[in-house]
């Protein structure tokens, strides 16, 4: 399954799947084949960073 290309789509699913789904951004990454410093990036051009201790991009 390919990620969202949509910024604010993207955060959501991701947010959802690590809620639902993963202990953490790296257990996401590795599921989807996606580098996490990549997925950081693109979410930090929206203003979220990922906060470890709640497993969510805030």
């Amino acid at each position: 399954m390919d990620l969202p290309q949509d910024p604010v789509i993207l955060l959501s699913f991701v947010n959802t799947k690590l809620r639902d789904e993963y202990a953490s951004l790296d257990a996401f990454c590795s599921a989807y084949d996606v580098e996490p410093a990549a997925l950081c990036e693109k979410l930090a051009a929206l203003n979220y960073r990922y906060a470890e201790t709640q497993n969510q991009f805030v």
